[in-house]
């Protein structure tokens, strides 16, 4: 059963490597078409559901939520039907206590199928660099709320269905036995008990309030789904566990390629502390590593630690350099704290060291990533409404630099017209917007760009007595650049035909593997012990990934580092060029800004207000509405955009809502 599954495993990835190269050229060739000259709906930019244990679910996503409900429900249906005509055939026989077992058992076995085939969909949407969520342009930040539901859902059958033959074998008398039972045919109870007990404590300890209030232990606890699954498999043997194996393969494969990664080391050029508890680290890349301003990375400093990974947006355009990427960090827990102190220490070392001597201290950084859309969507749109909360302004300075390094140089660009609604609690963090230099980049950008900044301190009535003055960072570091040190091209965007060529490769491997288990070992020496078999096939995915995958990628690592070679020797020649936020501050008070900058002290932003008017002044376009910031903010943006939606005006204005938020 399991090798027909990988045959079409096998034939779904032969499709994506030869369609990678039409689908990346459709994907850039969407950044030249204007949209449509008349608004229109999309499914999946129409904010339906806005307040609700979902979140902000769009069009589409409710179609599917209610498509995979109503399977579920079809599916418990149609099953404790069977259960009834089983149990009713033998009331005869059974006495009423052992028919109520017997249903108890029935529909604790049926619930248990029912959660196996959601643990089939569980795995896809974090595999970050998965080959098939960049083919539908799905980016994870986005996948993950599907984990979060799925997950849910899957441990709510599982729980249910230990639950019930819990209370079955207890009215049995016999729960003791059964929980310690180990059948060499058949399913085998306690490796499930343990199975479950796995999947207990990572789905309490990923339940918002507590996640919220300590992130490591939902961290360290999550690493229990190498116990869930490899206790799974000896639990269901070989033939059952195949309906959920190919997920959980995808996920091996993606997880093998981010630790190949993660392991090489990257340079941190230079790093800086803003008064307003920002951080802005700057990293090495190769000029061949291909992202959009609206990417994600997850970033390791092992200095502060080996296992703690964390999201952060990009702030820089891919076109801004070719050799750095540049990220913003808001100082808000320990870890960043940790950060921050780091980089002090290290600046302070620098002023003390001798010139012609350096520092003994550093940074030693792993990236993972870049993530994120497979295509540039903010270029589709001529109309833009950006709103950030606090540091959600960070993937907003890398959409406008994009902009305005493509007005420069002739680049296809749609936007003309965009509005930054910027939500900040203080004033300290109003230096922010000039980490990017409008004027340096596209010294004519008035000309081709309509742009409108309305920022809102909430937490001040009044402005400042530095208000207006150029903000220095506090601490900044510049380190030197050693060679072949920036990261690595094996993840994130780009490279299908080598992410398809993984995939296939290591889905054949997996095919041989099996083929010449049953035929040198599993046939020839009678084993049919359905936990071993198990425990087989799961050894036979990590070598197939570990051993074939592994080819790939040393072949892989090979063609990156010949494409690259010369750019990481320049890299370290060139670390002097790069532009720095201290060298770029424009003085709030010399005119030279020409773009309209509202600063309003002790409000809020009013969306009714600030979307019915752009709606006035555009009239009749599509506006693509970005948020990045807390919950509460998208609720607020999502919420309007449905009402501005749904008004019924003539001649309206369509707002299509993304969210460019991630939460763990």
């Amino acid at each position: 059963m399991y090798l027909v599954v990988l045959t079409i495993a096998i034939i779904f990835s032969a499709q994506t490597c030869l369609l990678g190269p039409y689908i990346t050229h459709s994907l850039k060739f969407c950044d030249r078409t204007k949209t449509s000259r008349y608004p229109r709906f999309r499914l999946w930019t129409f904010p339906v559901l806005v307040d609700g244990p979902f979140g902000v679910v769009s069009a589409a996503e409710l179609i599917g939520i209610i498509l995979f409900t109503a399977y579920i429900i079809w599916a418990v249906s149609v099953e404790s039907i069977k259960n009834w005509n089983i149990v009713s055939s033998f009331s005869h026989n059974l006495p009423s206590k052992e028919q109520s077992a017997l249903m108890l058992e029935l529909t604790g076995l049926r619930l248990g199928l029912i959660g196996l085939f959601c643990l089939a969909f569980l795995f896809l949407p974090i595999a970050r660099g998965s080959v098939l969520l960049r083919l539908i342009d799905i980016p994870f930040e986005h996948a993950t709320r599907y984990h979060v539901w799925l997950g849910h859902l899957t441990m709510l059958l599982f729980t249910l269905h230990g639950l019930f033959y819990v209370i079955g074998w207890a009215m049995e008398g016999r729960l003791a036995q059964e929980l310690r039972d180990w059948r060499n045919v058949g399913i085998a109870n306690f490796p499930g008990v343990i199975s479950l007990l796995a999947g207990l404590l990572m789905w309490i300890t990923s339940l918002p309030g507590l996640r919220r209030i300590n992130f490591e232990l939902f961290f360290y606890t999550h690493q229990l789904y190498v116990v869930f699954v490899v206790f799974l498999a000896l639990h269901v043997g070989d033939f059952i566990f195949c309906f959920a194996a190919g997920g959980i393969f995808l996920f091996m494969l993606d997880r093998f390629l981010r630790f190949c990664q993660s392991r090489k080391t990257v340079n941190v050029l230079s790093a800086r502390c803003f008064p307003c508890g920002t951080v802005e680290l700057s990293l090495s890349k190769p000029e061949n590593l291909n992202y959009n301003a609206l990417g994600w990375i997850f970033l390791q400093v092992r200095e502060l630690s080996w296992l703690q990974w964390h999201p952060f947006s990009v702030s820089s355009s891919p076109l801004e350099g070719k050799h750095h990427l540049a990220i913003l960090i808001k100082v808000l827990g320990g870890w960043t704290a940790k950060l921050e102190k780091i980089i002090s220490s290290i600046s302070e070392e620098q002023l003390e060291t001798k010139p012609f001597l350096q520092p003994h201290s550093k940074i030693t950084a792993s990236i993972e990533g870049p993530y994120g859309h497979e295509s540039p969507y903010h270029l589709t749109y001529e109309h833009l409404i950006l709103v950030a909360g606090g540091i959600g302004i960070s993937p907003f300075l890398a959409i406008l630099s994009d902009i305005l390094h493509r007005i420069n140089d002739s680049k296809p660009c749609l936007p003309r017209n965009v509005l930054i609604v910027w939500a900040v609690k203080t004033s300290k963090e109003l230096p922010l917007l000039q980490t990017v230099d409008m004027k340096s980049i596209c010294p004519f950008f008035p000309d081709a760009l309509n742009l409108e900044i309305q920022t809102y301190v909430t937490r001040q009535k009044e402005p400042s007595l530095e208000e207006g003055h150029v903000i220095e960072p506090v601490n900044s570091s510049d380190f030197p650049a050693s060679k072949k040190c920036g990261m690595s091209v094996l993840v994130g965007t780009g490279h299908v035909l080598w992410s398809g060529l993984y995939v296939i490769v290591s889905t054949l491997g997996l095919v041989i593997t099996v083929y010449l288990l049953n035929f040198l070992y599993i046939n020839p020496y009678n084993i049919y012990y359905w936990w071993y078999k198990g425990l087989l096939l799961v050894a036979c995915m990590t070598i197939s990934v570990v051993l074939f995958g592994g080819i790939v990628i040393g072949l892989w690592h090979i063609w990156e580092r010949k494409t690259s070679y010369n750019e990481e020797c320049e890299n370290s020649t060139k670390t002097s060029s790069i532009v720095h936020p201290k060298e770029t501050r424009i003085h709030k008070k010399t005119g030279q800004e020409q773009y309209l900058n509202i600063i309003r002290y002790g409000q809020r932003p009013d969306f009714s207000e600030i979307f019915g008017s752009m709606a006035e002044r555009w009239r009749n376009v599509n506006i693509g509405v970005i948020v990045c910031g807390p919950p509460s903010l998208q609720t607020s943006v999502a919420k309007e955009c449905r009402k501005q939606n749904l008004n019924g005006v003539d001649n309206k204005s369509v707002f299509h809502f993304n969210s460019h938020s991630f939460d763990l």
